[in-house]
Order: C-alpha cells, then sequence, then structure tokens
C-alpha cells in the first residue's frame, strides 16, 4: 500500500477515536463529604471532594470544581479517611474457640482445603465491610495455596474481598509449628507450615513457594511449645541463622519481603541481623533489639488486640491477672517509639468471631501509648510502606486508588471510631453505604 494512502488511513482513525473519546468521556465519580482526614499532615480538609475515573483518585482537595455529569455520592455528615490496612491476617483461619493446638488439628483434620478457600472468601468479606481494604495475609494456617487462589479471585472479581499480599504456607523449622504432639504413627499428616532443615532446604521453599504465587514469604524464626506438660512456655524450635539468610536472600533477590513471627530475644535477633523486613509480635522485644530494628529499618507489626483487647471491661480479678501483660505491652510500644522503629496495624485474627473486628488493634495501639494518628498512620502509610505499595494505597491523594471509607465522628478524638465504619468504597466501587451516612 502507498505510503500516502497509509498515513491517510492512519489519520482518520486517530479522528475517529479522537470523536468517540469525546463523545465518551471516561465515568467520573465525586465523593463529596463534611471533612476529610490528610493522615500525612494529620490535619482535616474540610468540605472535601474526591474525584474517581477508572477506579483511582484523579484529585482531591476542598471544594474542588465536579465536571458535568460526574456522579456524585454525597456524605454530608462524613469524615473521610482511606481504606484501612491490616499487616497481619490470617483469613483462611476460622477455628474454633479453645486450645490452641487442639483447634489446630482439628481444622486441619476436618476441613478439606477447598472449604478453607471458601472459609477465606467468608473472611475477606468481612473484612472489606469492616474498612479494610488492604490486608498482607502472612500464611494460610495449613490451606496449601487457596490464599493465592483467594486473591486471583478477588482480582477477578468474583468473590468480594480486600487487596491482598499472600505467603502461602509460611516456613518453620522441622517440628517448629502447629500442630504438636501428633502421634509418630500419621507421619503424613498435614502441617501449619513447611518444614525445612538446612540452608538447602529453606532455600528451595521460599523458591516453591514464591513459583506457586507467593508475594511474600513468612518465617516462624522461633516456636513457643504451649503444648509442653511443664506449666511454662518452653522454647521448641528455632530455624538458624544460616537458614534465615538463605531465606531472605532468596526471597529479596526477587523483590519478595519477609516477615518474621519471632518472639523470644534469640528469634527476633537471628531474624533482624537476617534481613527480614518485618517483625511480627515481638513479645519479649527490648531496648537493645528495638535499637538494632531501627538501624536495619524492620518493621514492628505488634499483633496488641489479642492481649489487650476487652481489658477495659473486664472484672476487676481479670483485669488484675491481665495487667503483667498489659504493662509489658507498654513497654514494647514505649520503647519502639522511642527507638524510631516503624510500627503496622495488624489484628492476628484466626476464629470467626475475629474476622472483621479488624479495628481492634488500631484501637488497641492507643489503649498501649500511641496517638488515634499514630495508630491509623499504623493503619494506612506506615502499613502501605511495609507493603511496598505506598505509591497505591494508604492515602487519598492523586494516582492512589480509589479506596475510601468514612466514619459519623472524629478518629482522632475517639479511635473506636473505626469500629463504626458507615461507607467503603474499594477502587471506585462502593462495598458498602449505610443510610446514617447520608444524613
Amino acid at each position: 500500500m502507498p505510503q500516502n494512502v497509509v498515513a491517510y488511513v492512519t489519520l482518520t482513525l486517530l479522528c475517529c477515536a479522537t470523536r468517540l473519546a469525546a463523545q465518551n468521556p471516561v465515568p467520573v465519580t465525586a465523593v463529596r463529604a463534611a471533612r476529610m482526614l490528610d493522615v500525612t499532615s494529620g490535619t482535616y480538609i474540610p468540605n472535601p471532594v474526591i474525584l474517581i475515573a477508572k477506579g483511582k483518585i484523579t484529585d482531591a482537595g476542598s471544594g474542588l470544581a465536579i465536571p458535568p455529569g460526574a456522579a456524585i455520592i454525597d456524605l454530608p455528615a462524613a469524615t473521610l479517611l482511606p481504606g484501612l490496612i491490616d499487616a497481619h491476617t490470617h483469613l483462611m483461619a476460622r477455628m474454633a474457640e479453645g486450645n490452641q493446638n487442639e483447634k489446630y488439628i482439628l481444622q486441619l483434620a476436618g476441613k478439606s482445603e477447598a472449604y478453607r478457600a471458601l472459609e477465606g472468601a467468608a473472611s475477606a468479606r468481612d473484612t472489606l465491610r469492616a474498612g479494610f481494604t488492604t490486608v498482607r495475609d502472612v500464611e494460610n494456617e495449613g490451606s496449601g495455596y487457596a490464599d493465592v487462589a483467594l486473591r486471583d479471585a478477588i482480582i477477578r472479581g468474583l468473590v468480594e474481598g480486600p487487596r491482598m499480599q499472600v505467603a502461602t504456607r509460611a516456613i518453620a523449622a522441622t517440628g517448629g509449628y502447629f500442630p504438636e504432639r501428633l502421634s509418630p504413627d500419621v507421619p503424613s499428616f498435614p502441617r501449619g507450615a513447611q518444614m525445612v532443615t538446612g540452608a538447602d532446604e529453606a532455600r528451595r521453599a521460599t523458591r516453591e513457594q514464591i513459583f506457586y504465587g507467593a508475594d511474600l514469604i513468612k518465617v516462624y524464626a522461633d516456636f513457643l511449645d504451649i503444648a509442653s506438660p511443664n506449666t511454662t512456655r518452653s522454647l521448641h524450635a528455632t530455624l538458624t541463622p544460616e537458614e534465615l539468610r538463605a531465606i531472605v536472600d532468596e526471597a529479596h533477590k526477587g523483590g519478595h519481603r519477609v516477615a518474621a513471627h519471632a518472639t523470644t530475644r534469640e528469634g527476633i535477633r537471628n531474624a533482624v541481623e537476617a534481613g527480614v523486613d518485618s517483625i511480627e509480635h515481638g513479645t519479649d522485644v527490648d531496648r537493645e533489639l528495638l535499637t538494632l530494628m531501627s538501624q536495619h529499618g524492620t518493621f514492628l507489626v505488634p499483633t496488641s488486640a489479642a492481649y489487650s483487647d476487652g481489658y477495659e471491661t473486664a472484672t476487676p480479678a481479670r483485669q488484675a491477672e491481665l495487667e503483667p501483660t498489659m504493662q509489658a505491652l507498654r513497654a514494647e510500644i514505649a520503647m519502639a517509639k522511642d527507638a524510631h522503629v516503624r510500627l503496622a496495624s495488624g489484628l492476628d485474627a484466626s476464629t470467626g468471631v475475629e474476622q472483621g473486628k479488624n479495628a481492634s488493634e488500631p484501637v488497641s495501639l492507643v489503649r498501649l501509648g500511641l496517638t488515634p494518628l499514630e495508630a491509623i498512620r499504623a493503619s494506612t502509610t506506615s502499613a502501605a510502606e511495609l507493603m511496598g505499595w505506598q505509591d497505591q494505597v494508604g492515602s487519598l491523594e492523586k494516582g492512589r486508588f480509589a479506596d475510601i471509607i468514612a466514619v459519623r465522628g472524629d478518629p482522632l478524638t475517639d479511635i473506636t471510631e473505626l469500629r463504626r465504619v458507615t461507607f467503603v468504597m474499594k477502587g471506585g466501587t462502593v462495598v458498602r453505604q449505610d443510610s446514617e451516612t447520608k444524613q
């Protein structure tokens, strides 16, 4: 075909495309409210307007002009915040109440991986409707790669749930995770994590999990034996420094982060020195280890609500029992702040009752010494940074996903407002809108 004809056809097609685009502009949604929290500055923006197209924020500010033809969502009595982030979930875990080891055995023996995936879908729905639009799911508790399937099903719109980063099976030292005290007659009984011995097996497990879809790697740097007949919990198994370094090296080569369950001083130190990106729980952390974490840029995910939630409403006798734990948690948070260790919020829910109660963790963090703004940042900007998604989620800024929640009151005055979310939008799609939000 002659060049002049090609040029003419190309120009004609471009003109047609331009006219079609003008006739069919990208749909715009505008969300208006009483005020919006700028989580970076810690200040409220009055009369905010958030403009959304193709699932992302195109502009956000006070009193912005709304384009003609835009769909308008009016929330005149509401306070807008970014969609919240839970950095320590187990969406596949909907265990019964009771002894941790026994209920873990029942979960593995009594539920198929297909059923566990459906349970995960229920947890994902509950979590999203609670205002948590993003999660870092740090191990699926013995359900194979069901979390990968759930993540992908959410992406494709088959089920309702938050954005997910998944850790799949997790990695532990041989004998170093649930279930404990199994009979040697059932060596093939399913385990809650992938067991390894030696650096080569640790590296192989990391490669395998990444190959099958892991976004990050979860390790059990240590594990306390809770099924021991002794009255005190004893250190049961610990990944060696060599094993941890092999895992971190293999994960980081491909840009995958590593989260380390670590509750003892030995486990925390080994994990931090190996280069993990976060310490989960950190129960026995002290000032020396927190200084080490700060030097390495290691995040702390305290998962404190499991210990402190319900403290205020407990009986005096129960409060007296909990007080040593509360004091230790308050000291941990205070030392972490002093050492400038970055905190991310994570609930660590493992039962059906706990799933969807994710706001209990930022509430707990305030109870233990954070300001409401610091707890909100732990559930937004800081958690987004831990995940490496700070340019996508965690704040209401241009270019971020339109993940927006609303509450009626002032969360900077009363952090429990996060438990009363009345509006949830994920990627520009309204997931929840209670009638009182409109008033």
